[in-house]
């Protein structure tokens, strides 16, 4: 990374590459600091991690609980799969005018489309994590009897968890793509129009210093799911060391 950030400064200067589209990373630096020593940086980035926070929880929790009863009863399966289906590969920001017309032009579209986004990879995951579960564990319970709680409790969601946590990284994900996006196609704050900004101004240094930004918020939210990983399901860890290396 040092290397290309050295040749980088050189050709700049040097003007073998533009300075306007390719400014010098020193110059980036400064720009980022002066963002951050005007806080301007942080009067975007609360709210993007607001909306991104919230359409994630709205979205994610009844992904989490309809995947679990998905993966769990046939029944409700044959109901469901095939209206996600059709859903699923929708693009989200092409239904966003719709989402605009029902819900308005403040926060509350903004935060229905991350949640829209944010519903399926849940829901996805934790189907396929109820279904890898081994047939056998629910025999044992129902020949002990256990109950519905204690089947959920001791069956599906520990043994479904690895798959829960991989979908909640992949949710997160995905709705920090539509944030930024419906940030450009309609607000007035976030990280989605600092970059509009910075671009239709030519502030080129603005536009790479953001970028940078949301390129570290996505660094640290997967960092968190690691270690979150790594407390839930150690296990995963152990897999994913043996497999990776």
């Amino acid at each position: 990374v040092l290397v290309v950030l050295t040749i980088w400064e050189i050709l700049s200067r040097s003007g073998w590459i533009s300075p306007l589209f390719f400014p010098p990373p020193s110059k980036i630096l400064i720009n980022f600091i002066e963002l951050i020593v005007s806080k301007k940086l942080f009067e975007h980035l609360w709210i993007t991690i607001f909306r991104l926070v919230a359409g994630c929880l709205i979205g994610g929790i009844p992904g989490l609980v309809l995947g679990l009863a998905m993966g769990w009863s046939p029944r409700i399966r044959r109901v469901f799969d095939p209206i996600v289906a059709a859903l699923h590969p929708m693009p989200k920001i092409a239904i966003f005018p719709l989402i605009m017309i029902i819900f308005g032009l403040g926060n509350a579209s903004k935060i229905a489309a991350i949640a829209i986004a944010s519903f399926f990879p849940m829901l996805i995951n934790s189907m396929a994590g109820v279904r890898q579960i081994n047939p056998v564990y629910f025999e044992v319970t129902k020949n002990f009897g256990a109950s519905v709680w204690k089947t959920f409790t001791r069956v599906i969601i520990p043994g479904s968890l690895p798959m829960i946590l991989t979908g909640i990284r992949l949710s997160i994900n995905v709705a920090l793509l539509i944030t930024i996006a419906v940030e450009w196609v309609s607000s007035k704050t976030g990280l989605g129009v600092l970059i509009w900004f910075a671009w239709q101004t030519l502030r080129i240094e603005e536009l790479y210093a953001s970028l940078i930004v949301i390129g570290l918020l996505g660094f640290l939210i997967n960092a968190g799911l690691y270690f979150l990983t790594t407390y839930l399901a150690p296990w995963q860890k152990e897999n994913l060391s043996r497999k990776y290396g």
